[in-house]
């Protein structure tokens, strides 16, 4: 392989995991205004194998494409006007979002300002286990619902990427924090902050919860309209499932709750906040597995399974 190509997973079909192949591309240049990332992690989130099933990114982008959103690596180069970064310079970030950044290859180019310089003394795997998901947190509580301190806050799904990370912003926020999640994980969340858990295995939370201000629910379906009913009068419900008819608009109104459908976009405070966070002390990301680039057909299908604990990763660099 020369310098002016690279590896990179790209698929020509929708399908199962198989269906993605390490090739020799070319490298991409950065443009005006991007930077060129040599990308020594990328994050797995479930947006990956949604739109290698479905054989289409969320904008309409057709096969044949390169996954991934997350990248965790090193400024190779710069393009015309960048002056927030130069080579050399250890980067993070959830590039073009929800159009394809093409993160499971070893180069990325992409707006400057889609990156953020990485959280001092975090590694590659982990900061590549964070722009999504944390951004989606960081959106959800701070951005959308406006979380304040004292405030009770419902998360669904709390050992996941999403929700292990919402846990600890809502905490690092001063909220009282509620998840649900099964049992085995309970231990894990109270370490992360969790001020009461729910099994959801065995345990009604619509039965349970109560005077909530902020949902985050990242089940939807039937879990949107049960979580209705645990929000107070002037609540939020964000949901990160796109809305379909069960979605309970009308219901919220209703009720005098707000029910909200909210998509991540790139952000660059975003990410420098999270970085603040975790240079502080009050965010730490936890890592599944990480797999080597080639092995991503493993990493889809062991997220696949859903009994993930926080981020499956890939390994790029050497």
């Amino acid at each position: 392989m020369d310098q002016a190509t690279m590896r990179a997973l790209t698929q020509d079909t929708a399908g199962s995991p198989d269906v993605l192949r390490l090739v020799e591309t070319p490298r991409p240049r950065p443009d005006r205004g991007e930077i060129l990332v040599r990308v020594h992690a990328a994050g797995v989130n479930p947006a990956d194998w949604k739109t290698r099933e479905r054989g289409v990114f969320a904008d309409g982008t057709a096969l044949p494409f390169t996954l991934g959103f997350d990248v965790s690596g090193v400024v190779e180069a710069v393009g015309d006007g960048v002056t927030l970064f130069r080579p050399g310079d250890a980067v993070f970030g959830m590039p073009r979002f929800p159009h394809p950044a093409g993160a499971y290859a070893e180069y990325v180019a992409a707006p400057a300002r889609h990156f953020a310089p990485t959280p001092r003394g975090l590694g590659h795997i982990e900061a590549g286990a964070l722009p999504l998901a944390a951004l989606t947190a960081w959106q959800a509580l701070v951005d959308t619902a406006g979380v304040r301190p004292g405030d009770r806050v419902l998360i669904h799904a709390a050992a996941g990427g999403v929700g292990h990370l919402a846990v600890q912003i809502a905490k690092a926020r001063g909220a009282y924090v509620i998840g649900t999640a099964g049992a085995a994980k309970h231990e894990l969340l109270r370490s992360l902050g969790a001020d009461e858990l729910i099994d959801y295995r065995t345990q009604d939370f619509a039965g349970t919860v109560r005077d909530v201000d902020v949902v985050v629910d990242g089940i939807g379906g039937p879990s949107w309209a049960r979580s209705l009913r645990t929000l107070r009068p002037g609540g939020t419900l964000v949901s990160l499932l796109p809305p379909d008819d069960a979605f309970p608009a009308e219901e919220a109104e209703a009720v005098g709750v707000r029910a909200v459908f909210m998509l991540v976009e790139p952000d660059h405070a975003g990410l420098r906040a999270i970085a603040s966070l975790v240079e502080d002390g009050h965010l730490r990301v936890i890592v599944d597995e990480v797999f080597p680039l080639e092995e991503a057909a493993k990493a889809h299908a062991h997220g696949e399974t859903g009994r993930t604990t926080g981020k499956i990763v890939l390994s790029v660099a050497p």
